[in-house]
């Protein structure tokens, strides 16, 4: 069980990862919990994220200095080398010395590294259920990140809708364990 936050962050590129090994080449088409996306839809997403890193937390940049240098698609002809490369490099911008206590200028305000980084790997988690749904894969979570990622959502799930992102919260049937709690968190049904 990952004890520090660039552990937890590590084992959430990880899975994701180990999910995107397992897309097959006839899957990047097909649909995914989050409507809007395909796999590739959904992939490019996460790679994308993951790219937005080094320039706002190593090199301090804006996010309007960045611009849309990461607009479009970011996967080209071979997706899990995009990820192997933007997940190591996003990794590594977290894991320098003094970032996770570095003032990260995102695009609703400053926020400190640790605060990033907790919320992409939330961020990341989730979307590892969405990418297991939409190819038919194993989608249950490790409980650790499970867990990870709920306290990191609940302080701002409820107006996660608002920002039509997420779905409305779902209701959380009584007894429900940690990742269907989560998912219902974010308007997903598992």
């Amino acid at each position: 069980m990952p004890d520090t936050l660039l552990e937890q962050h590590a084992a959430a590129l990880r899975l994701f990862g180990e999910r995107l090994r397992a897309v097959a080449d006839d899957q990047w088409g097909a649909p995914t919990p989050c409507t809007e996306w395909s796999v590739r839809d959904l992939v490019n997403h996460v790679v994308a994220e993951q790219l937005w890193i080094p320039p706002l937390v190593a090199e301090g940049r804006t996010v309007e200095e960045v611009g849309d240098a990461f607009s479009g698609d970011v996967l080209g002809e071979d997706p899990v080398a995009a990820w192997d490369k933007a997940s190591a490099a996003a990794h590594a911008a977290f894991a320098a010395p003094g970032a996770l206590e570095r003032t990260v200028r995102l695009s609703y305000g400053p926020a400190l590294g640790m605060a990033y980084c907790s919320e992409l790997t939330a961020d990341c988690v989730v979307h590892t259920w969405d990418l297991s749904r939409g190819i038919g894969a194993d989608d249950e979570l490790p409980d650790g990140l499970v867990e990870f990622s709920i306290k990191e959502v609940m302080p701002y799930a409820d107006g996660l809708a608002a920002s039509g992102m997420y779905a409305e919260p779902l209701e959380v049937p009584a007894g429900a364990n940690a990742q269907t709690r989560l998912l219902a968190l974010l308007g997903r049904r598992g």
